[in-house]
């Protein structure tokens, strides 16, 4: 049984490599109307379609649902969980216009107030062009009549087709995106940011009779959204002839849809003679069987030595002997994969045998459990040398998470410095399980002392907290200069960074690292991170750069100077995400409503005025711009210095605080230091 299950994923396997086929590719080049002015076709696609149509290739999020709604056909796209009717498709400008199908429902004429009933979600595909759109902010069934005062820059919905019910509060609108903030938003029940495009919304039909029912009309006429045709992987396979696919259950890149009919990893080739299809067809059958002869007996070899290996060993093997997942074969960030793209053999550390880290975590106990990181669970163990450590434990079935287990353990085997937290090695390609075994830090992270399990302590003063952010960022210059290849963390944030029994800094999880070439301007490579800390221009251009760090260190200084968590959804709407809050309030020169007044800020003048510089810093690193943005050497300049502006307003005593490291460049311990009797 077990040699026909291997020849088949064999088969497949080389299905994928050789690139496989699929019918009708002419269809893809096909639009298919669907209403007046809507011409589905590449890189929108029939999301409701069926047969050859189905197989046509488009970009995640453009899948229009093309129905008979009585009269006439209608074009709907999914955004979020709503439906928005397609009224235009500019494939000559990149420009989708839409809208919202329940406005549309809600009556024919201009004169109707339809009630606005949620937000717009984008796909990360499409965006809000600047240049046309605008929006109408609505404030619905508010209650003005306590202590709370009506603002003088909203207007009362006045027109009887309004949806109210019975008793409810009056609504309000306001045009603009400028919309008044403040306490008065908590008496009304909702509040909702409708796009429409600017010319209808400015226009002498609908300006003036905005309150009366004009914004019924300018919704109608629906908003705009873009696309970048150069942006991301797809853009490669264009500029070869080809067409993107994408599905599965996490709707990921399948392949480039070529015009000959072949499925490729992401670049279209040259036609193919008939005379070769035969020799390479021929080639690949007698290549087939005699791998499969070599296949077979190798599984009856193993058979008869009755070894057993777990399915994250095996995708381990096969990341590290290929250099490359199935799923990273041919994508344009491949050589940015630093583990995968190296033997997990010759890792320049200790391997570890899996029966002593499953002891030393008494069998992976529960109680032992530290805490669940992006592809496994850590726990708390004892080494036989005395040595307590955190082991990270691989969930298994993931070739994405195989790929960062052997990223972090590629990266940290050659990095040291004081404030990186250290690793000890990990378990061999053969083991059992695949583990990472690091120093353990006892006292948690900064995020459990600021906002989290451990903040009723108040044990982060202010002037620990500066030395907090000097040492974190210390670790994050050092990786930006090491030699030969810098390193990008890409995954900074206070979950990240863990503090030692004397509350210095030790960075951690570097799954999502990747190496940064000195001569390279940028690296496409799709956004990964964690929400609230992600740098947008990053998400928005598909190209990572050694600011995409600095951005999530300006979030990390927020969270110091506030105690407020990255994103929140229980704060107002306009202050779920911090990074906006903090740009918010102290481009208002506000600081005060945004810093943690226990921390001193009120009390003490040196306090106040480092505080506000650190702020000050925070503002420059959280720039939409990331050429705006200092380079992280220099923001560790700048925190030294605060530091140092902070122990002379004490007379110069540093407080209980512990020192910052005088040099982000810590010479490179021995491999030799670490204690080797693990066997």
């Amino acid at each position: 049984m077990a040699p026909l299950l291997s020849f088949h994923l064999l088969v497949a396997f080389l299905v994928v490599v050789a690139g496989g086929t699929y019918d009708d590719s002419v269809v893809c080049e096909s639009p298919t109307p669907c209403g007046d002015h809507v011409d589905v076709k590449y890189p929108f696609y029939l999301a409701n379609a069926t047969g050859a149509a189905s197989r046509c290739g488009g970009y995640p999020g453009l899948g229009v649902i093309c129905e008979d709604d009585g009269a006439r056909r209608r074009a709907t796209l999914r955004l979020g969980d709503h439906n928005y009717t397609v009224l235009e498709i500019n494939h000559a400008n990149h420009t989708v216009t839409v809208a919202d199908s329940d406005v549309l429902d809600a009556g024919g004429g201009g004169s109707d107030c339809p009630r606005v009933k949620h937000n717009v979600t984008l796909p990360p595909v499409l965006t809000f062009p600047v240049t046309n759109n605008d929006s109408i902010s609505f404030f619905l069934d508010c209650d003005f009549t306590g202590a709370i005062v009506q603002p003088p820059d909203i207007t009362e919905i006045n027109c009887t087709g309004f949806e109210r019910a019975p008793g409810a509060a009056p609504s309000f609108l306001a045009p603009r995106p400028d919309t008044p903030a403040g306490e008065w938003f908590r008496a009304c029940r909702e509040v909702f940011v409708a796009p429409v495009i600017r010319d209808w919304l400015l226009s002498k039909e609908y300006y003036p009779t905005l309150r009366d029912g004009g914004y019924g009309g300018v919704l109608r006429r629906g908003f705009q959204m873009s696309w970048d045709p150069t942006a991301g992987q797809c853009y490669v396979c264009e500029q070869s002839g080809g067409r993107c696919s994408y599905g599965g259950a996490q709707n990921d890149f399948q392949g480039c849809l070529c015009s000959d009919g072949h499925v490729r990893n992401l670049v279209c080739g040259q036609k193919i003679s008939r005379k070769r299809k035969i020799i390479i067809a021929t080639s690949t059958v007698a290549g087939v069987l005699l791998v499969l002869f070599f296949v077979v007996s190798f599984l009856y070899i193993r058979k008869r030595r009755q070894y057993k290996m777990s399915s994250s060993s095996r995708l381990l093997k096969y990341t590290t002997t290929s250099g490359e997942t199935p799923r990273s074969r041919g994508s344009s960030d491949k050589f940015m994969e630093s583990g995968s793209s190296s033997s997990f053999h010759y890792l320049q550390t200790h391997h570890f045998a899996y029966e002593e880290l499953e002891a030393a975590t008494d069998g992976f106990s529960d109680a032992r459990e530290l805490g669940d990181g992006g592809f496994g669970t850590v726990y708390k163990g004892e080494l036989r040398d005395g040595r307590a450590v955190a082991v990270k434990r691989l969930y298994n079935n993931s070739w994405r998470r195989v790929e960062q287990f052997v990223n972090e353990a590629a990266i940290l085997s050659r990095l040291r410095h004081p404030n990186l937290v250290l690793f000890y090695g990990c378990t061999s390609s053969r083991s059992r399980e695949l583990l990472l075994v690091y120093e353990f830090v006892p006292n948690g992270t900064v995020a459990d002392h600021l906002h989290g399990r451990r903040a009723a302590e108040r044990a982060l003063a202010w002037p620990l907290r500066l030395d907090i952010a000097v040492e974190a960022a210390a670790a994050l210059a050092y990786l930006h200069a090491v030699e030969p290849v810098p390193v990008v963390h890409r995954d900074v944030k206070t979950n990240n960074i863990l503090l030692d029994a004397n509350f210095h800094v030790k960075v951690a999880d570097f799954g999502l690292s990747r190496l940064f070439p000195r001569d390279a301007t940028h690296v496409s490579t799709a956004p990964q991170g964690t929400p609230g800390y992600v740098d947008p221009e990053y998400h928005r251009c598909y190209q990572l750069t050694d600011k995409r760090d600095v951005y999530s260190f300006g979030v990390v200084l927020v969270e110091l100077i506030s105690s407020k968590p990255a994103v929140d959804v229980t704060r107002d709407r306009d202050e779920i995400n911090l990074a906006g809050m903090a740009i918010n309030r102290i481009q208002r020169s506000q600081v005060d409503e945004l810093v943690d007044h226990e921390l001193g800020y009120s009390s003490d003048q040196p306090t106040r005025k480092t505080m506000t510089m650190v702020a000050e810093l925070a503002f420059r690193c959280l720039q939409q711009n990331g050429e705006m943005r200092p380079p992280i050497r220099e923001v560790f300049d700048v925190l030294r210095g605060i530091q140092e502006e902070c122990r002379a307003g004490k007379g110069g005593k540093r407080d209980a605080s512990p020192c910052s490291p005088n040099t982000v460049h810590a010479p490179w311990d021995s491999m030799s230091t670490t204690p080797n009797t693990s066997q």
